[in-house]
């Protein structure tokens, strides 16, 4: 699904920079955005300089973006403009009337290349065909099974933007240094507590049943000491995991940035049991879209299954907020058993949603030689 349904464009629309404010009231009046699409995201993301840009038709705001400046090594004065996840444009209209505008304004300022993700779906899959796909041998990868239903809007997007010379970023694994192409999603709309239930599977239910059972308590953490005790369980769990944790001041700003723009914008659930936290989580909301943006758990007491019980009530809790979609973030595309990476893909496909292809990400040089210089340093950094 499309995070948003702005206003089409009537002939060539302007950009030009806006304000917070102004981008933010931009924000609020769509049905959902991604959180990286908010001005607040910039402020969370301090190496790099940020700056709201607005689409223009005459004097009404019709489309906006949040643009986040990343610096070339040595060439200070040249940047790389970002959109994660952005812009928030019609991407249902003639995209060359959005970006070309875009690309005038940003190489005039210094970029030498544009990267953004266009929030547009290209293909789905079901829970069912998902787990008959890890099952079946001869089944590798996603791409491998038949998408269900149509996207042509995904379809135009990606050839409207080869044909212009931009090009795609996505690595084959489906995770790389931007964001991921392909993500686990739990449809919201229309759906009941109990229908919810019913589409996960048997071990997604006996964890959250057991989790009650067991006396696990799930409350809403406020203030210092709670997000300090949030991060002491995620580097527990960057240690177990071996992935490299982000430090406590990175979530203290986040949660300040995000509360600042919205209280309701971003929520940390702690679930304990006898007075020990055993699993802590956090879940960012933009109008009707929901995200599960952290998580961590306790390599003791795991058989409780509180990381089960954050899961249920962030998604309780996006339902009663009138949300679309519960969005579980990234997964790879790959369906072999011997991969390591499936056993994040089967935990995902225990809530019964539906794995989704988005567009990718794309880049567009606007200064080849500097675009060069600036791909062969990520190659050599491995990116």
């Amino acid at each position: 699904m499309s995070y948003s349904e702005p206003v089409r464009a009537v002939g060539n629309p302007v950009v030009r920079p806006i304000s917070a404010a102004e981008h933010v009231a931009f924000v609020r009046a769509q049905r959902s955005v991604s959180f990286l699409q908010t001005p607040a995201w910039g402020r969370v993301k301090t190496e790099w300089r940020s700056e709201s840009l607005g689409w223009f038709a005459g004097r009404r705001l019709i489309g906006a973006g949040l643009v986040l400046h990343r610096p070339v090594p040595r060439l200070d004065r040249f940047t790389l403009a970002y959109l994660p996840e952005g812009p928030v444009i019609d991407w249902g209209g003639e995209i060359g009337a959005w970006l070309d505008p875009l690309a005038v304004y940003l190489k005039a300022h210094g970029a030498f290349a544009i990267r953004l993700g266009p929030p547009v779906v290209t293909d789905t899959w079901s829970a069912a065909q998902v787990k008959e796909g890890v099952a079946d041998p001869d089944i590798r990868r996603l791409t491998d099974l038949p998408g269900q239903g149509s996207y042509p809007v995904g379809a135009r997007v990606s050839r409207r933007l080869k044909d212009a010379g931009w090009l795609p970023q996505s690595p084959q694994d489906g995770f790389g240094v931007g964001h991921p192409q392909f993500k686990y999603e739990v449809p919201l709309a229309g759906r009941t507590e109990d229908e919810l239930l019913r589409v996960m599977n048997q071990q997604w239910r006996r964890n959250i049943k057991k989790a009650a059972k067991e006396g696990v308590e799930v409350t809403v953490g406020a203030g210092a000491q709670d997000l300090k005790a949030f991060h002491d369980l995620y580097v527990h769990t960057a240690e177990r995991d071996r992935f490299t944790p982000r430090p406590l001041r990175y979530f203290e700003t986040m949660f300040a940035a995000l509360s600042a723009e919205d209280p309701e914008r971003i929520t940390l659930y702690l679930a304990h049991h006898q007075g020990d936290l055993v699993a802590a989580t956090v879940l960012v909301r933009v109008g009707a879209h929901a995200v599960y943006a952290y998580g961590a758990s306790a390599t003791e007491k795991r058989e409780v299954r509180g990381s089960n019980a954050c899961q249920w009530a962030m998604i309780r809790d996006a339902l009663a907020a009138g949300c679309d979609v519960y969005d579980l973030r990234g997964i790879t595309p790959t369906l072999d058993a011997d991969d390591p990476h499936v056993g994040l893909v089967r935990f995902k496909v225990g809530t019964g949603g539906r794995a989704v292809r988005y567009v990718g990400e794309w880049d567009l040089p606007l200064r080849p030689m500097v675009y060069r210089a600036f791909d062969l340093y990520m190659r050599r950094r491995g990116r």
